[in-house]
């Protein structure tokens, strides 16, 4: 699925959040977890929790759809959008938003449950690439 244009269908998001999480594999937690994402040249890339008897080896969402968006070819993120069992949207954790400060484009947006918000509002001061640069 792809979105063109600069506005971000946040409805397209939403719905391919939705389908991501009913694949989600959570028979211990039992918290389906979905996220979709907008690439900057127009795709939308997906993921879902994948658990596992050893917690700690549990497969977050956002990882999923890193994976998806490497799998599709790579770029950066545009806008993300992640929902629980129930299709209510979570905002990501520590962990998953530096995960997706990483692979972000510039002004990269997220839904959250306090409505739209950029990656450096909801990420603010975050380490990355660039400072691993300016040591080097």
């Amino acid at each position: 699925m792809a979105l063109k244009g600069t506005e971000v269908d946040w409805a397209a998001l939403e719905a391919a959040a939705v389908a991501a999480m009913g694949k989600a594999y959570a028979p211990y937690s039992k918290f389906p977890v979905g996220a979709a994402a907008l690439t900057e040249d127009g795709r939308i890339v997906s993921g879902c929790n994948v658990e596992n008897a050893s917690y700690g080896l549990t497969l977050c969402a956002e990882c999923a759809l890193v994976g998806d968006l490497h799998m599709g070819g790579g770029g950066r993120l545009r806008a993300f959008y992640c929902v629980d069992g129930k299709g209510n949207v979570l905002m990501p954790c520590g962990r998953c938003r530096q995960l997706l400060y990483e692979f972000r484009a510039p002004g990269m947006q997220l839904m959250t449950t306090q409505g739209i918000k950029t990656m450096d509002q909801v990420l603010p001061d975050a380490f990355g690439p660039d400072n691993l640069e300016e040591n080097r």
